[in-house]
């Protein structure tokens, strides 16, 4: 099994700019799918953003488009989430999910790892 691990997370003004990285150690990731997942506090988790294994296809949340850019560097293990233009409604805790069945896509039951979530705070 993978297991993943966010980092990259902080406070940022509005407008302002993050990068997010998820570090997979364990079996291959380049087998499995990547997501993002964001969860502000008292909300449920929603999908932010998701890349095939290879990085061809890619998958966004209408929310974040043209904001956010989703990348993987397999040859790292590493995944990424770049984020720009960033608003206070970004802020939550921000999750990096894997699905070994190869679904591309905003179904957070498909995805069966999980890492532990990183922080991000918007401020106005």
């Amino acid at each position: 099994q993978v297991q993943l691990v966010e980092s990259g997370g902080g406070l940022v003004q509005a407008g302002g700019s993050l990068r997010l990285s998820c570090a997979a150690s364990g079996r291959a990731f380049h087998t499995y799918v990547m997501g993002w997942f964001r969860q502000a506090q008292g909300k449920e988790r929603e999908f932010v953003a998701a890349i095939s294994r290879t990085g061809g296809n890619t998958d966004y949340a209408n929310s974040v488009k043209g904001r956010f850019t989703i990348s993987r560097d397999n040859a790292k293990n590493t995944g990424y989430l770049q984020m720009d233009s960033l608003k206070p409604a970004d802020t939550a805790v921000y999750y990096c999910a894997a699905d070994a069945g190869g679904y591309v896509g905003p179904n957070r039951r498909n995805y069966g790892r999980w890492g532990q979530g990183t922080q991000v705070t918007v401020s106005s």
